[in-house]
């Protein structure tokens, strides 16, 4: 039986993984792309940057994310399971690292692991509703990073003009080729040290509130959240 540490992989998701980074490279050279944030700064920007965006946008992001910081160094957060080991074959396609871990297997682990990356001067990219949702409902390690850490958050909305639309927990998109793809920085956030548990909350909520600008699709999913 596996270990609740384990990080599960195996040849054929490593390949898949690989495979599917090369599709997504493809796909995204056709892509015609439209950002709304001052990337210049954030790519002088001396210290690792936390980057954040919902998980049925990350399709084309390792690709967009490469075109906008070029020099940047940086590692996502993916799960433990075969899929995480997927995605992270898929980045590495684009020079980005990967983390294995979530709130259920390996969380203690990962959150050490990112640390690391952190000190080492790499950026951190988070996926806050991933790997199983509830869709566009923000988990509260990211905030516990940015918290611990110091580092700026820079929620990250990307929208596929052209897309086809998986029926999955998510909704995931992939963008079709040729289609036009606006990516938009938000308002750069910062988490103070010391927080109560009242003031922890509002800092999630405010995260949470400046991802699901621009998106049509949330309400269903957020009607009685709060």
């Amino acid at each position: 039986m596996a270990s609740q540490n384990e990080i599960r992989t195996s040849w054929k998701a490593r390949a898949s993984g690989t495979l599917g980074g090369w599709l997504i490279r493809v796909i995204g050279m056709t892509l015609r792309r439209e950002v709304a944030g001052d990337v210049k700064t954030l790519n002088g920007h001396s210290a690792p940057i936390i980057h954040v965006l919902w998980h049925n946008q990350i399709f084309a992001s390792p690709y967009l994310w490469r075109k906008m910081y070029p020099k940047r160094e940086c590692v996502v957060l993916t799960s433990a399971s075969k899929d995480g080991a997927v995605l992270a074959s898929a980045v590495k396609v684009f020079k980005v690292g990967a983390v294995h871990g979530s709130s259920s297997r390996r969380g203690a682990a990962a959150i050490v692991a990112l640390r690391r990356a952190a000190k080492a001067g790499k950026d951190l990219v988070f996926t806050p509703d991933g790997p199983r949702g509830p869709r566009y409902q923000l988990q509260p390690g990211v905030v516990k990073i940015a918290q611990t850490t110091g580092l700026l958050i820079v929620p990250m909305h990307i929208e596929y003009l052209s897309c086809w639309t998986l029926k999955t927990w998510d909704r995931f998109r992939i963008p079709k080729p040729f289609s036009k793809v606006r990516i938009a920085l938000r308002e750069p956030i910062t988490v103070p040290r010391e927080l109560d548990a009242e003031g922890f909350e509002k800092e999630r909520l405010r995260l949470e509130k400046s991802l699901l600008e621009g998106i049509t699709d949330h309400k269903e999913n957020h009607g009685n959240d709060h």
